[in-house]
């Protein structure tokens, strides 16, 4: 496994992580997500990404209980605040008080007294990005967060708030990311870049379509996560016919470079030097070891170009707004 520095922070993650979105809130059993966690730790896997809202809390309480019996030191922390928590309307967002309340109420559940990367899961144009900014840095000054991340910003938020906090605030961001959704390289990638802020992304497998198990014209096969009606909750942002097929036009490059699809998928992520690491899912401790392969594998030009010829049209490459982000900036 291969490292790389996390923006202008002094933290070390491995180029593939673990996260926790679909699987780990429910969507499999405690004893697979052990295992799973546990194949990361041997895989070299050292960054854990979670979200106070995946299942209601039930991720990050699983992860307490897995994480808390290895050193803190040995892994990384991330999780994230802004979606709703409850059926009240105000317990959502990220207002100074919410923030305050729902770091608390992570740490709890991670059984820990800090993480180090604690991410706004969406923007909050509610709220007044000076009230967000200083809620954010309290949280690093009260020692309960070491570094803070957003996920899905568009550019003019990022910049916003960047000129807001300055250049040591703000070390990461989550985008979906992956040869079928190409949008964070139009924009978002060069901004963040130009403020030290690093890449760590999201489906960087689409969901599971890159390892090409999904075939066009057939139904989805069984004990797969868009099997699941828990896991393909968003199975509409990568699956439709023309993507399966352009998956399928990948199969032999990979064959033929001698790799599998994740280590193709996964290794073509990587081959940007924004990107820190790829937050992958798993179900099976075998994925864990198989998506952990992918850190280190380079891709020469030619193959790369033969992978741009087979995706041709398929993939989103043009900015596109994300799942529950919203636009707008509101100052005080």
């Amino acid at each position: 496994m291969r490292y790389r520095k996390l923006g202008s922070s002094d933290l070390e993650v491995s180029e593939i992580s673990l996260g926790s979105w679909l699987t780990y809130s429910g969507g499999i059993e405690a004893d697979r997500t052990r295992a799973c966690t546990e194949a990361a730790f041997e895989a070299g896997i050292n960054f854990f990404d979670t979200a106070n809202v995946y299942g209601q809390g039930a991720a990050e309480t699983a992860w307490g209980e897995i994480l808390s019996a290895h050193p803190r030191d040995s892994y990384v922390l991330a999780t994230k605040v802004y979606f709703p928590m409850s059926d009240d309307p105000a317990d959502q967002g990220l207002s100074p008080a919410q923030i305050a309340q729902q770091i608390d109420a992570s740490l709890t559940r991670l059984k820990t007294d800090h993480v180090d990367l604690y991410q706004a899961h969406r923007f909050d144009p509610a709220v007044p990005i000076e009230d967000t900014v200083e809620a954010f840095r309290k949280v690093v000054e009260q020692g309960k967060a070491r570094y803070i991340g957003f996920s899905e910003w568009t550019p003019e938020q990022i910049q916003a708030a960047v000129d807001l906090a300055g250049p040591d605030l703000f070390v990461s961001s989550q985008p979906q990311y992956s040869m079928l959704w190409q949008a964070p390289e139009a924009e978002v990638f060069g901004l963040c870049a130009a403020n030290g802020i690093s890449q760590i992304v999201w489906s960087p497998l689409a969901q599971g379509v890159l390892t090409g198990k999904y075939q066009p014209g057939r139904p989805v096969p069984e004990g797969s996560r868009f099997a699941s009606v828990d896991m393909a909750v968003s199975k509409d942002l990568v699956y439709s016919e023309a993507t399966l097929e352009a998956v399928q036009r990948l199969v032999p490059i990979a064959e033929q470079a001698g790799m599998s699809m994740p280590t193709l998928a996964l290794a073509w992520v990587l081959r940007r030097s924004e990107v820190a690491s790829a937050i992958t899912g798993a179900s099976r401790p075998e994925q864990v070891h198989a998506n952990a392969a992918a850190s280190g594998v380079s891709l020469p030009d030619d193959l790369l170009a033969a992978v741009d010829r087979a995706l041709g049209d398929a993939p989103v490459t043009e900015p596109t707004l994300a799942p529950g982000a919203r636009t707008g900036i509101r100052h005080r």
